[in-house]
């Protein structure tokens, strides 16, 4: 069996920590790693911490689960928790997999747990869809990159240079047109001129990451993302 999903409550009331976490042990495909009582304690958490699902109450102090969801739009998938039923359509432009209104029973607990798995199901299919090359113009004509060759890509006005094993080339295409056309598990882009080529990072300091002798700088708001993605 594969690793367990990991999994946190964020809720203020102790009885709905209670009966989740009962549901979520009850699960072997799920583990419990974390229970927080407000926002600001799941904010921490997450900066620090992957996670994989996480049921999250609405009505809470300080911060409510809607604002945390808009405050933390990397956040993981989400399947809402409360007594109230006003917010349920708002929610999905949140990307939340499910509401479940409380008392939450164990039977619609499982439901919303698997429509979680269905969705990690779809996700796994898209990536193993292999991309092995990238279609660009240059001077005029469309020509295929492989992105096996590929070291990094660096913005140039609303071109992009694209910088490989071979070569140098000055494509037709912005950095973010570029960007949507690279596989997510193979490039990052690591300031707003750069994207780069995962596996051909040769060294990496708190400012920038080496390729080919070649210094790329790394913004401020990319750091943690880049360091979570060097670990796995």
């Amino acid at each position: 069996m594969r690793d367990p999903k990991k999994c946190i409550i964020v809720d203020d009331e102790p009885a709905a920590h209670y009966v989740l976490a009962n549901y979520i042990k009850q699960n072997p495909q799920l583990e419990l790693v974390f229970q927080g009582y407000n926002g600001i304690e799941a904010m921490d958490y997450l900066r620090e911490n992957k996670v994989d699902l996480m049921f999250l109450d609405i009505n809470m102090p300080e911060i409510s689960g809607m604002e945390l969801l808009k405050i933390i739009p990397n956040h993981p998938k989400t399947i809402l928790t409360t007594a109230y039923s006003e917010f349920a359509l708002e929610s999905y432009d949140y990307g939340v997999i499910d509401y479940l209104l409380k008392p939450i029973y164990f039977p619609r607990f499982l439901k919303a747990v698997d429509r979680f798995f269905s969705t990690e199901t779809v996700k796994a299919k898209e990536e193993e869809i292999t991309i092995n090359t990238v279609s660009v113009k240059i001077d005029g004509y469309f020509i295929e990159i492989e992105l096996d060759q590929l070291l990094y890509a660096q913005s140039f006005g609303n071109y992009v240079k694209l910088h490989t094993t071979k070569r140098t080339y000055l494509a037709s295409i912005t950095t973010t047109e570029f960007e949507k056309c690279l596989p997510e598990k193979n490039f990052m882009r690591i300031h707003k001129s750069y994207i780069v080529a995962l596996d051909k990072i040769e060294t990496t300091d708190k400012d920038y990451v080496v390729i080919k002798n070649e210094k790329l700088p790394i913004g401020i708001t990319y750091k943690r993302e880049l360091t979570d993605r060097l670990k796995k």
